[in-house]
């Protein structure tokens, strides 16, 4: 393995230290493309979604067979680690919306990551999909909630009346929608005025180590690199994205979890385990031996620890909602405001003098103020 080390990381120092500054500075594929000229890729992949639509970047049915074989696995449990604990922080934020919800879907629920936590929300019914019908049918469900299993594919128009539903959450399922305007433009039809979406995504630095040990170890073993980790999306776009499909009040949040593991190829079984494996149109039918064992070997020189390799997954968070047009803020009239933003470092001195007492005299002397100018 020593030599392997040596071998596959001794002639690519030059190389690294592109991608690396590349990656500092978040530069994208067509722009550290033309930086590394001097040596042979594998660029059909790229043409070809140049030339084409940039609609179809993943293959529907490829993921589809994945997660029907992930959901048939009987030790499918093991594989729930990483979307049980993002699913039970995304439903935690649920409990945070402080309005009635009666009519729920939870879109690409997986093995009922969200819906199991949700006990607690006053839902009158919930909507649970998938577009597997054995990860469907796996499914745990919420006590004590009424619910209904429907097959959806997030890319076709969904079975449900438009303005029908309080509610949809979705969780680690559409970073695999290839036309992901449309999903949410569909997800906004089936909303009532006023309602909210919720979603975790898995953002663009995800497996980030993973992915930069595979393209050196292709360019130095292949002369050549393509894509063997998909495309995710940016957090700067994710605002943009929901802006431009209508939604309003978004709230957007990163989260990173790091996962261990003994070494590149436990990784590997794990993200085939979670249906998360590579579903990309372009993507190479298969990896050499010789390359993944390479690909191992600078993951463990560049990130490796003596207890193993870890894996960053970047998680992010959104919430949207949308609009009501009944629902009309005044704005305050100029001049109104009771306190000046001078006066605000007052509130810290009070606290440290006597405490919260302090705040609340301060507050209610500024009510008395309004009262008499009142």
């Amino acid at each position: 393995m020593e030599s392997i080390v040596h071998c596959a990381t001794g002639s690519l120092a030059r190389k690294w230290s592109v991608i690396r500054a590349a990656r500092a500075e978040h530069w994208s594929f067509s722009r550290l493309l033309p930086v590394l000229q001097g040596h042979r890729f594998h660029t059909s992949s790229y043409k070809s979604q140049q030339r084409g639509s940039g609609m179809n970047v993943f293959d529907r049915h490829s993921k589809l067979l994945q997660r029907e074989r992930a959901a048939k696995n009987p030790n499918v449990a093991i594989f729930d680690y990483l979307k049980e604990e993002v699913g039970y922080r995304l439903s935690d934020r649920i409990l945070d919306i402080k309005r009635e919800l009666k009519m729920g879907l939870d879109l690409g629920c997986g093995r009922g990551y969200v819906a199991k936590n949700i006990s607690d929300v006053e839902l009158n019914h919930l909507y649970m999909s998938d577009l597997s019908p054995t990860m469907l049918e796996s499914a745990q469900t919420p006590e004590g909630i009424s619910h209904t299993k429907l097959v959806i594919d997030e890319e076709e128009e969904f079975p449900l009346e438009s303005g029908s539903l309080d509610l949809v959450i979705s969780n680690l399922n559409l970073h695999w929608v290839n036309n992901l305007p449309g999903c949410l433009k569909e997800i906004l039809r089936v909303l009532k005025e006023d309602g909210v979406f919720l979603a975790s995504m898995f953002g663009g630095d995800t497996l980030y180590e993973l992915r930069s040990s595979l393209v050196l170890a292709e360019l130095e073993r292949e002369g050549g690199f393509s894509a063997h980790i998909s495309p995710f999306t940016e957090i700067r776009d994710i605002g943009a994205l929901l802006t431009q499909c209508g939604f309003t009040m978004l709230t957007i949040d990163v989260d990173e979890i790091t996962v261990g593991y003994p070494s590149m190829f436990e990784l590997l079984w794990d993200l085939q385990g979670m249906a998360e494996n590579n579903a990309g149109v372009n993507r190479k039918p298969h990896l050499h031996r010789d390359t993944l064992l390479a690909a191992s070997a600078i993951y463990q020189e560049m990130y490796g620890k003596t207890e193993g390799i870890p894996a960053t997954f970047q998680i992010i968070y959104m919430i949207g909602w949308k609009p009501d047009p009944n629902q009309k803020l005044a704005q305050a009239e100029r001049g109104s405001g009771q306190m000046s933003l001078k006066d605000l470092h007052k509130l810290d001195d009070l606290i440290r003098e006597s405490g919260m007492e302090g705040r609340i005299k301060f507050m209610k002397d500024m009510e008395d103020e309004k009262d008499k100018k009142e």
